[in-house]
């Protein structure tokens, strides 16, 4: 394994892969611990639009192995900031369908009344504190100073249980 290597011979401090499934995250996970190694991040595409890690026993491994689970596209390309509908596509390469737009609507405006009485949390917002309640690091795309700052509304405040079963059963059945 040259990670390992390279860890043991102090050129790099931690291990992570990126999407690993959960056999590959386990057999890598073992490997390194019979070296006396820890992989320490699993790096997945991770949102309320992608949730096939969470349905694969991928998290809940990571978690159990004690693995920081690394979520991109947490905001599914833009798709759950509420910016695009069927009238206002988002842009090539980015393009889906209309129909696929509206399929996805009731969980935008289920992300906007769920961030209201947290202090008028954007959709946004509660799409990445949906993603930590989740126990992932979620890492936004920013493109500008209002988007970091906007990211950065996610900290500080969480979902409750309630709030989550009803994004968790709206993208279930997307």
């Amino acid at each position: 394994m040259p990670w390992a290597d390279a860890t043991e011979a102090g050129l790099i401090r931690q291990i992570g892969v990126s999407n690993y499934s959960p056999q590959q995250t386990e057999l890598a996970y073992r490997a390194l611990e019979r070296r006396g190694l820890h992989l320490s991040s699993n790096q997945i595409k991770f949102s309320l639009l992608a949730r096939s890690p969470e349905r694969s026993g991928l998290l809940k491994l990571c978690k159990e192995l004690g693995v920081t689970v690394i979520a991109y596209s947490p905001i599914a390309q833009g798709l759950l900031t509420g910016k695009y509908s069927p009238q206002n596509r988002p842009p090539l390469p980015r393009r889906v369908s209309a129909r696929n737009l509206s399929g996805i609507q009731p969980l935008v405006d289920e992300l906007m009344r769920i961030g209201i009485p947290h202090g008028n949390k954007t959709p946004v917002q509660v799409a990445l504190n949906w993603c930590i309640a989740k126990g992932t690091l979620p890492i936004p795309g920013v493109k500008n100073a209002f988007q970091a700052k906007e990211n950065a509304g996610a900290l500080g405040w969480n979902l409750n249980e309630a709030e989550i079963a009803r994004l968790d059963d709206l993208s279930d059945s997307l």
